[in-house]
């Protein structure tokens, strides 16, 4: 306790603990931890989220544990969305309570609070303590633009509408669809936890101090200009994988950077699906006769085991093309000179990663922004194109990759993405858009 006894200010963050956002959100606190002196950070998250994205300790960020939400003896058996839904039945109230068990602890009122964006309650816990809410929004600004509207575009998109209707009485929407909308905000129950969680969100947003976005200025211009408009203050930060604190060492156990390193530049299939997903059985044998068929160098982060999951015979066919891993270090392999083309889910890191590494994206959406990601990497950016019909075919993902690794057309979008890749470089630059927006956001903090 001996940080908290000398710090000047006490900083409650507040992680949503499913996918990819905790650590987005640990990213940006580091960075502000190393710009605020005299400054302590408790960071509020589950213990199971906590014990992943804290590999070590970290001076002026501590870790707390809420509760999950889960009932005593509680085995997972359901769909991946079944532990999220119990712990929005939990909050605020398990926040709340760890907030009022810290302060207790550290002897330490708090001075700001960090929340994910989702959490619309930010608002009520920073009224209440009377300090300043800042939101951290980890997704793309086009998401974030959706799910503001969201009761506009119920009201323009009726019952049975075509799924390829544009949505053009949104600016600067026209090339995106209903069908490219996530799940929740025109389909599906819209009234189950996640798309409630998300509409109170957009009606509470604007309550916010400040929003901060992993994102910089130049990707989604006209959008983020719109999103500008709408708050008194709104920051892009990003993106993180370009000014976090990285670590000297890379976890690459399974040896991956010295097998790419045996192969041409611009050559090899990198394929990640994230860490919740993984392809239907039908969908990881036709990705496997496609890889096969071309003859393309792979690595494959693949959760579970290759074994049981891919067609019978392939490993061992594929043996001296391709290399199958549980986990890889992405970010780092996506900056290898050897990769060519980026299979993925189209999650929004996985977007920045591949602009960061110039490695156009081949993407197969599964749930929440994917989809609009993959849409707007097509269509609006170029760098990257979703598989035919939205899922994978041995043809489609055929076409799909001999059209990047081997045309015209691919070294094109190639050229694409690197220009994507100095628009983002010189965002987080001395005195470039993300880093003077960083400057703004350490005044408001401290």
């Amino acid at each position: 306790m001996e940080g908290y006894r000398n710090a000047s200010k006490h900083i409650a963050v507040l992680a949503f603990p499913f996918g990819t956002h905790a650590v987005p959100l640990l990213n940006l606190i580091r960075q502000l931890s190393d710009a605020c002196p005299n400054t302590m950070f408790s960071f509020l998250s589950t213990q199971q989220s906590n014990n992943s994205t804290f590999r070590k300790n970290l001076d002026k960020i501590k870790p707390f544990n809420v509760w999950d939400g889960l009932p005593v003896g509680y085995s997972f058996w359901g769909t991946p969305h079944e532990p999220v839904d119990y712990f929005l039945k939990a909050v605020p109230a398990n926040f709340m309570k760890a907030i009022d068990a810290v302060v207790f602890e550290t002897g330490k009122p708090f001075d700001c609070l960090i929340t994910d964006a989702f959490y619309a309650f930010g608002a009520d816990i920073a009224d209440e303590l009377n300090i300043p809410w800042v939101a951290l929004w980890t997704a793309s600004p086009r998401a974030l633009f959706v799910h503001l509207d969201s009761d506009i575009i119920r009201h323009h998109v009726r019952i049975n509408c075509p799924k390829d209707k544009p949505l053009d009485f949104l600016p600067d929407f026209s090339s995106i669809r209903i069908a490219d909308l996530p799940n929740g905000l025109t389909s599906g129950d819209i009234d189950a936890p996640m798309p409630a969680l998300l509409h109170k969100m957009g009606v509470s947003l604007s309550r916010a101090t400040a929003i901060a976005t992993n994102s910089y200025e130049d990707l989604d211009n006209t959008v983020v200009n719109m999103l500008k408009l709408r708050f008194s203050t709104f920051l892009n930060v990003g993106p993180f994988n370009l000014v976090s604190v990285s670590s000297s060492t890379v976890d690459d156990s399974h040896g991956t950077l010295d097998w790419m390193s045996k192969h041409e530049a611009s050559s090899v299939v990198y394929i990640s699906f994230g860490s919740v997903i993984t392809p239907p059985p039908h969908e990881l044998q036709a990705l496997c006769e496609a890889l096969e068929e071309c003859e393309f160098p792979y690595l494959w982060s693949l959760r579970g085991n290759p074994e049981k999951q891919l067609p019978l015979g392939f490993l061992e066919r594929t043996s001296s093309k391709g290399k199958i891993v549980p986990w890889a270090p992405q970010q780092k392999i996506l900056e290898h000179p050897s990769v060519g083309v980026f299979v993925s889910h189209g999650g929004w890191n996985s977007v920045l990663e591949s602009i960061n590494g110039c490695v156009p994206m081949i993407c197969r959406p599964f749930f929440g922004d994917q989809q609009l990601n993959t849409r707007t990497v097509e269509v609006v950016w170029g760098f990257g194109f979703g598989l035919e019909g939205g899922t994978s075919t041995k043809k489609g993902a055929k076409k799909a990759l001999k059209l990047i690794l081997c045309s015209q057309e691919g070294k094109k979008i190639r050229e694409k993405i690197r220009v994507q890749k100095e628009l983002a470089c010189k965002a987080v630059r001395p005195n470039g858009s993300s880093n003077e927006n960083f400057k703004t956001l350490v005044k408001l903090v401290s």
